[in-house]
């Protein structure tokens, strides 16, 4: 029986979600609503299967890693159409995940979306919701998007695989206190092991900075869910973030973007490739329109809630021009994502040594200052004076790195 008038709107909300969300393979039917003086009745699919934290239960909580990537697979694929749409589920665990039937290889459905919401890509939600041992740290730090939907992912992932939780404590205050300064352990059987690509997968899920962590998307394209051949990659709504905030970059910060974008691996090349295929590219290239006509390809009607449309418009600078592979890469790749991994300097390097090539030029301070976004209030000679080389005023190895994170604030409060 509900009787507050905030539980009547988060349900009326859950069926609002519930109705826009449609036409994905692993997500619970959706029927229709009803409501009464009481209670609202949500007619859903029957899922007789179960939930698939009983099934972890059932094996004692050991997956092979063949059967975890068939439920990786199918989990990451409803949450990125989730992410496109610009829905955010925030309570992703294994007691919401159901089996259609009780066979072996049923399909597997998403449901219980009582604590989601609509979210556009440049918006942050604050409110703390969701399950302690599956909430990310940027929950509880109150600024957050659809990466905290992944997070969860890597607790599920971490969960199949070694059938313990990787943070872990007897009090909710406990857990969360693990989960923002804890590492997973990796160290403890059966993870020694479990193959590198395994261990690889996980982590990445399991960053502690959002901006750092694979979207689901980009989980879809990671070596050990590839070596299986179902896995179709969906488009990642990560990129069009990217290609907004390249396109109000200045000409050396593009410079800078093109050189690391000559330095990926044939890992982080497939992902673009995979996403540039899905823009339909024309000869060749992509303009607004192959963006427009990708994105309501697959659109539902909580595209529209969620107001994804709208953000198109920040993207009105490509309306006159075309992209081509080459330059594509450069727009969408994540400097962030790349600083997480082990080879990230010499990746850096060989990038500067490129940029030194074509792209480095005698900067005056000033220049580089409004560049950074840096306020008047801001001592830059004080601040950025290592990042310009003092023998020919061209942009140092630290200036370069930095300029390729783009415009932030926390980098200078960092800097003083």
């Amino acid at each position: 029986m509900m009787t507050t008038a905030i539980a009547v709107e988060d349900v009326r909300r859950e069926v609002k979600i519930l109705r826009a969300l449609t036409g994905h393979s692993n997500l619970v039917k959706f029927y229709d609503a009803f409501e009464d003086h009481d209670n609202v009745y949500i007619v859903m699919e029957l899922c007789e299967g179960g939930e698939l934290l009983d099934r972890i239960l059932a094996r004692g909580g050991k997956y092979s890693e063949d059967d975890a990537k068939a439920v990786m697979v199918q989990i990451l694929n409803v949450v990125a159409f989730c992410h496109l749409q610009g829905v955010v589920h925030r309570d992703l665990k294994p007691e919401n995940f159901l089996y259609i039937s009780k066979e072996e290889n049923s399909l597997l459905k998403a449901i219980d979306f009582g604590l989601s919401d609509f979210v556009r890509p440049d918006e942050r939600l604050n409110d703390i919701v969701g399950s302690a041992y599956y909430v990310a740290p940027e929950v509880l730090h109150r600024s957050y998007g659809t990466e905290a939907d992944v997070w969860s992912i890597g607790v599920i992932a971490y969960i199949l695989l070694c059938g313990s939780r990787p943070f872990w404590a007897r009090t909710e205050s406990g857990i969360f206190r693990a989960v923002l300064k804890a590492d997973p352990n990796f160290n403890e059987p059966p993870w020694p092991s479990l193959s590198p690509e395994a261990k690889d997968f996980v982590k990445r899920l399991l960053i502690k900075d959002p901006r750092k962590r694979m979207t689901a998307a980009q989980a879809l394209c990671h070596p050990w869910i590839q070596s299986r051949n179902d896995a179709k990659v969906p488009l990642d709504i990560l990129i069009f973030r990217l290609i907004k905030a390249y396109m109000r970059s200045s000409p050396l910060r593009k410079a800078a973007l093109k050189a690391l974008s000559k330095t990926l691996t044939p890992d982080e090349l497939f992902y673009l490739r995979e996403q540039f295929a899905l823009l339909d590219p024309k000869n060749g290239s992509i303009t607004l329109e192959n963006i427009k006509t990708a994105l309501m390809k697959n659109a539902t009607d909580a595209m529209k809630e969620s107001h994804m449309l709208d953000f198109l418009l920040s993207l009105n600078a490509l309306q006159y021009r075309r992209m081509d592979f080459e330059e594509f890469c450069a727009a969408a790749l994540s400097v962030h994502q790349l600083e997480a991994f082990d080879h990230w300097e010499q990746h850096a390097r060989c990038a500067y040594e490129l940029f030194e090539k074509d792209g480095n030029r005698a900067i005056v301070i000033e220049e580089l200052a409004s560049e950074l976004g840096l306020g008047p209030s801001i001592p830059v000679h004080a601040v950025l004076n290592d990042w310009i080389r003092h023998t020919d005023g061209k942009l140092s190895f630290l200036g370069f790195v930095k300029v390729l994170r783009g415009p932030s604030s926390r980098a200078v409060a960092k800097a003083q």
